[in-house]
């Protein structure tokens, strides 16, 4: 079947109504936690297949996440779908106003590679809980996962809204071509601009999450073994892999000196002495970004890691200094298992350097110092900020996540998920008598413009 039909087939769902009362939206929220329960053996082996991630990683990361994030929905989605009661101007009383939220019709969710499962179905479940039926286009780059998907989605949940559409490239082409109603769309920026362009042909309204280079600056005022221990935590899962990962490191010469020895037995405690055989440490998705990355190594002294094995897609948890600012591993967002840690001389001088470039996903002070937090948070633009913890804030469901500028567009997680596929509709009733509005229209005597311009002080 082609997408044509496909997508056809979605908005006669969506049409006939099936797909908006409340009690269809909790219960495929429902079947889809029941799926990432029965199934969940089948897709921690998919995920180890694609990315080489433990069983743990892939409940942490994934599968937990998910079922977390449904909960969530599921308890709170009847508060969340409540009218809105707004207030109403003197003038118009009297008279009622609320808003409401309706579904947009046909959404396409779009999912990357580097958290296969969980970028796939996050974006799904706003949609659902949003009451709209669903095209879901895997990654294909991620083909154990992307089968996984295709399969039990069907089993799972109601295949007359729900369809699934695997491929790559030229069915992703294919795919966008179609009139949806909201495209959601997690990847790069370049795929990100094509995704605009094909949504712009049918003023479709978009939601991209992008990435980035993500900063983590640290000072002197934080413990360095602690912070040692968040950065590579939040660095090296996935190996690397992640969008709100810390890309780098930027402080000062004499903090970088203390930092580094503690990231040093930060990855070793967390990884061993040979990363390469521990199940908890991955592998980098395929031979192209491998090289991608390992080109990168010459940039800077590897102060530790550094090996790498081609065969293997493996990469050593990397820390480089000596790192230039013009280098071309600052150039563009790493997605791997590389840590710079770039020197500059003061505060200002961070600031100054994260401003100069794309506005980041996410951006990490590790410092205890209320000042520099201030700073940071007033002079800098991002799509979130983490004060002496990464990547933490993407598990919080009552804050959004998305980017800002570069970085991304719009944002999702907990109710706003709901709202990234709705419409606020702006209901407004008033009765016919008394005619209050009989006021603002003309013969304007002087009596009236008086008591008019009172009216709308």
């Amino acid at each position: 079947m082609g997408s044509d039909e496909v997508v056809d087939g979605l908005r006669a769902a969506f049409d006939s109504g099936l797909t908006r009362p409340y009690e269809w939206r909790v219960g495929q929220l429902r079947a889809l936690r029941n799926m990432l329960r029965a199934e969940e053996e089948r897709f921690a082996a998919a995920l180890h297949s694609d990315l080489g991630k433990s069983q743990t990683e892939s409940w942490v990361t994934e599968i937990g996440f998910l079922i977390t994030e449904l909960n969530d929905a599921i308890r709170h989605l009847r508060g969340w779908l409540r009218p809105r009661r707004g207030r109403v101007p003197l003038v118009t009383v009297p008279a009622t106003a609320k808003t409401v939220l309706e579904p947009l019709g046909v959404a396409l969710v779009i999912a990357p590679w580097n958290y296969p499962l969980m970028l796939a179905l996050s974006p799904v479940v706003g949609a659902l809980a949003a009451g709209n039926a669903v095209l879901l286009k895997p990654s294909e780059l991620s083909p154990a996962t992307s089968a996984a998907l295709a399969d039990l989605i069907p089993q799972y949940l109601d295949s007359r809204a729900v369809a699934v559409i695997e491929g790559g490239v030229a069915e992703t082409t294919e795919v966008l071509a179609q009139r949806f109603d909201k495209i959601f769309y997690t990847g790069n920026a370049r795929v990100g601009q094509i995704v605009m362009e094909a949504a712009a042909k049918h003023l479709t309204p978009v939601t991209l999450e992008l990435g980035g280079k993500s900063p983590a600056f640290v000072d002197d005022s934080v413990d360095m073994k602690v912070t040692a221990e968040r950065i590579v935590w939040g660095k090296f899962m996935n190996s690397g892999q992640t969008c709100v990962a810390p890309d780098y490191v930027i402080t000062t010469p004499s903090v970088a000196r203390k930092l580094t020895p503690h990231l040093y037995e930060a990855i070793r405690v967390l990884y061993g002495d040979a990363p390469r055989g521990n199940p908890d440490y991955g592998r980098i998705v395929n031979e192209q970004n491998f090289d991608r990355l390992v080109s990168y190594l010459p940039d800077g002294r590897a102060a530790v890691g550094g090996n790498h094995t081609r065969s293997a897609l493996y990469i050593a948890p990397t820390v480089l200094t000596g790192v230039r600012q013009d280098a071309p591993i600052m150039q563009q967002e790493i997605f791997g298992p590389i840590l710079p840690i770039l020197e500059v001389g003061d505060l200002k001088e961070a600031i100054g350097y994260v401003n100069r470039g794309s506005k980041p996903l996410a951006l990490y002070v590790f410092s205890n110092e209320a000042s520099t937090r201030a700073s940071w948070t007033s002079a800098t633009s991002s799509g979130a900020i983490g004060f002496n913890v990464p990547v933490a804030h993407l598990g919080v469901p009552s804050i959004p996540f998305g980017g800002v500028g570069a970085s991304g567009m719009g944002s999702y997680h907990g109710v706003r998920s709901v709202e990234a596929f709705s419409h606020e509709k702006a209901i407004f009733s008033k009765p016919l008598w008394p005619n209050t509005l009989s006021l603002l229209r003309p013969p304007y005597t002087p009596e009236r413009v008086r008591m008019i311009r009172r009216l709308l002080r």
